[in-house]
């Protein structure tokens, strides 16, 4: 806990550094929801009226990374969460941020976010040689991406430990 705590006290620092904190996380199951009629407004002596009625466009995932010390949020919405979404994802919101000496990434475990399609964005991004044999197993990629050599750098929250990612309190 204490790392994770470490990086959020020091966003501001670090920022000012050359360094960006980011917090990266999905929200799946999202309904799409629209009134099925206009909201009436407040009026002298009339309270807003709204109906409860709604149209479903179906479920969307929400990818959204929070920048810590910042507070911007860049986000993607679409109908799935995998490896390469979340690889998309990245490399949406890396083209949207300034150009930083290093970026520090909390994210949980699951495994689209120690994926083959995340290993090679962050390799070609880094620009360090990326050997799919030699990243095999999930242990092999979670240490190429945890490696603080790199410019782009991933901390992986412990298990049950999501609450740990700032992004599930904007999420939330």
């Amino acid at each position: 806990m204490g790392r994770y705590l470490t990086l959020y006290i020091n966003a501001r620092r670090f920022f000012e550094q050359g360094r960006l904190v980011i917090c990266s996380d999905e929200k799946t199951g999202m309904q799409i929801l629209e009134r099925q009629y206009t909201t009436q407004p407040i009026a002298p002596g009339k309270p807003e009226k709204r109906e409860h009625e709604y149209i479903r466009h179906g479920t969307r995932v929400l990818i959204a990374s929070f920048v810590v010390p910042t507070g911007q949020v860049v986000w993607n919405l679409g109908q799935t969460r995998t490896s390469i979404d979340f690889a998309a994802h990245l490399d949406h919101v890396i083209t949207q941020l300034l150009d930083m000496k290093r970026y520090d990434w909390v994210v949980d475990n699951l495994n689209t976010h120690w994926s083959l399609d995340v290993c090679r964005l962050i390799a070609q991004v880094c620009q360090v040689p990326f050997v799919a044999k030699d990243l095999s197993r999930g242990v092999q990629r979670r240490a190429f991406l945890s490696d603080p050599s790199h410019q782009h750098v991933f901390h992986f929250t412990p298990k049950h430990g999501s609450w740990l990612n700032q992004v599930e309190l904007w999420s939330s």
